[in-house]
C-alpha cells in the first residue's frame, strides 16, 4: 500500500475541519418545529426541532421557522428578523409566570408571528404577556389568539414598550380575557399599533390602552365586553376609520374623541 505524504495528510485534516466547522454553524433560512420533534436535531424538514427557541438559533436571520404539524413550541426571545409560522395546525405556546414571546428589536429589523395560540393560563399562573415587544424594528401578528396574561399588576394580550419608532400591526387576530388586551405604552418617543379586522374582548382593565406617545390606528376591529373599551392615561391617541365597533363595553375614558 502506497503511504500518504505529510502534505496531502495535512492538506485532508484540515478539509475535514472546514467541512465540520460548516456544517455545525451554518444556518438555513428555513427551519421547521414538530410536536415530535427534538432541539438535538437540525430542525430541517426531515429532522424538526421541538420548540421555538431550539431551531431559532439555527435559523438565519429574515429566515423563517415552520410547523410541520401542531404541537406547544414554548416560549421564545426573538432578538433578529425572522417569521414563525403555524398554519399547520396549533402553533402552541403556553407559559406560567412569564412572557409567552418576547421580541427585543433594533430599529430596521422585524418580526412576523402568524397562525399562533398563546396561552397564559389566568390569573392564578401571573404571566405578564402574550406578546412584549421593546426596542425598535416592526412586528406583524397575523392569525393569532392570545389569551390568558393576568399577573397581579400587569397583564397584556399585546405590550408595546418600544424605543421610537417601533411599529406594530396586529390582523386578524383575537385577544381576550386578559388584564389589558393592547397597551400601547412608550419606552422613549412614539409607537404606532394599528389593529385591523381584530377583535379585543373581554380584557377586564381595558381592551385598548394607550400612553403618551402611543398612536393606535383601529379598523374593521371590535372592542367588546369589559368596563373600559378605550384607556386613554394622560395622553396618546387612537385614529379610527369610522368602521369599528364597540359593543357590551364601557366607552372611552376619556373626553378625547377618536380621531
Amino acid at each position: 500500500m502506497k503511504a500518504i505524504s505529510p502534505g496531502f495528510a495535512a492538506a485532508l485534516a484540515a478539509l475535514v475541519l472546514c467541512l465540520g466547522y460548516g456544517t455545525a454553524s451554518a444556518q438555513a433560512t428555513r427551519t421547521w418545529v414538530s410536536g415530535v420533534g427534538d432541539d438535538a436535531n437540525p430542525c430541517s424538514r426531515t429532522a424538526p426541532c421541538k420548540t421555538w427557541a431550539g431551531a431559532i438559533s439555527k435559523t438565519a436571520a429574515a429566515g423563517e421557522i415552520d410547523c410541520l404539524d401542531p404541537g406547544g413550541f414554548g416560549a421564545v426571545t426573538i432578538t433578529k428578523s425572522i417569521t414563525l409560522a403555524c398554519q399547520a395546525g396549533t402553533g402552541g405556546v403556553l407559559v406560567s409566570g412569564t412572557n409567552g414571546i418576547n421580541v427585543v428589536l433594533t430599529g430596521g429589523s422585524f418580526v412576523t408571528l402568524k397562525g399562533l395560540d398563546i396561552n397564559g393560563i389566568g390569573p392564578l399562573a401571573g404571566s405578564p404577556a402574550g406578546v412584549s415587544m421593546s426596542g425598535g424594528g416592526s412586528l406583524t401578528i397575523e392569525d393569532c389568539i392570545i389569551y390568558g396574561f393576568q399577573a397581579a399588576t400587569s397583564g397584556y394580550g399585546v405590550f408595546v414598550n418600544g424605543d421610537d419608532g417601533a411599529h406594530v400591526v396586529i390582523e386578524n387576530t383575537r385577544i381576550r380575557n386578559n388584564l389589558v388586551g393592547v397597551q400601547v405604552q412608550p419606552r422613549s418617543g412614539a409607537n404606532v399599533a394599528i389593529i385591523e379586522r381584530s377583535v379585543v374582548e373581554s380584557n377586564p382593565t381595558a381592551n385598548l390602552s394607550i400612553f403618551p406617545g402611543g398612536t393606535a390606528v383601529i379598523s374593521q376591529s371590535t372592542f367588546a365586553g369589559g368596563p373600559t373599551a378605550i384607556a386613554y392615561n394622560g395622553g396618546g391617541s387612537v385614529i379610527s376609520y369610522g368602521n369599528n365597533v364597540i359593543r357590551n363595553a364601557g366607552l372611552p375614558t376619556s373626553t378625547v374623541p377618536l380621531q
